[in-house]
């Protein structure tokens, strides 16, 4: 008779529509740090700059949006410098965009891996999070460089909505990794999904007033443009850092409850997917 096997580890598949095992990926917690790391040092890996990518990009775009909508345009900005005026957008959106984006590729980049070795698959999207946070936070060292510049020439005031800073980019963060693994689990189908969003995070920026005030928009138009998830936002940390910007308590708790509910949903449809999308990628 065949001697029985006890195993110490049993792997079953989530069954509950919203089942996270947060024990569990915190179980993973050195895996989850590692794909941090690796995400932070491949990027640039083999690149005459390397990470002063993380800075170049930002002030390049803020160049550019300067001469182009600042000088030729002479799009308003609220009386601010168009410099800060635009890095504040730049960075911000920068961070949103590229969670977005990075999360959205969640499987199909990673599909050698997840067919090979298990481990909770939201540690992968979780990580793209905390590894763009990182890079954020260089970038945002240089927006507080050219703010403190201008702040001490008087162009620029803070007001107390720049406490609300680690709840912003908690929000983004939060509506980023929702359409991002939403993204990611129609793309193992529906590959036509990823040019799509590349396409509709560029349009989102400009219904975004990411290179624009709030206020430059016509009476017609705002209400539509406050209905944007990552506006409020946006507004939020202009009148916080620069004192010019349209704060509403309304739209910025619509805001955190956007990002509640998208992420909720991007989880529930994930955790679906996960289960047999080796069978469809």
């Amino acid at each position: 008779m065949a001697k029985q096997e006890n195993w110490s580890t049993v792997i079953r598949p989530h069954s509950g529509i919203f089942d996270i095992d947060f024990q569990e990926i915190w179980k993973y917690r050195d895996l989850l740090w590692l794909f941090v790391k690796r995400d932070i040092t491949t990027v640039y890996k083999q690149t005459v700059l390397g990470p002063l990518w993380f800075i170049v990009r930002p002030v390049l775009t803020t160049l550019m949006f300067t001469f182009v909508f600042g000088k030729m345009a002479k799009v308003s900005t609220d009386g601010l410098p168009h410099i800060v005026f635009y890095l504040s957008g730049v960075t911000f959106w920068g961070y949103f965009s590229e969670c977005l984006n990075k999360t959205s590729n969640t499987f199909t980049k990673n599909q050698g891996l997840f067919g090979k070795v298990y481990f909770p698959r939201i540690i992968v999207p979780g990580s793209i999070i905390f590894s763009t946070f990182i890079k954020f936070l260089i970038q945002v060292s240089i927006f507080l460089i050219v703010w403190s510049f201008y702040f001490s020439k008087g162009q620029v005031s803070p007001s107390w909505q720049i406490a609300l800073f680690p709840v912003v980019i908690c929000f983004m963060a939060m509506t980023s990794l929702g359409f991002g693994i939403i993204f990611s689990s129609l793309t193992t189908k529906y590959r036509d999904l990823r040019f799509l969003l590349g396409f509709g995070v560029q349009l989102w920026m400009y219904g975004t007033p990411v290179i624009y005030p709030l206020s430059a928009i016509p009476k017609e138009y705002v209400d539509i443009v406050k209905w944007n998830p990552i506006a409020p936002l946006i507004e939020t940390m202009r009148a916080g850092f620069l004192g010019k910007g349209s704060f509403d308590w309304n739209m910025f708790v619509y805001s955190g409850i956007f990002a509640v509910v998208i992420m909720a949903i991007g989880i529930v449809i994930f955790s679906r997917v996960e289960k047999n999308f080796m069978d469809t990628v």
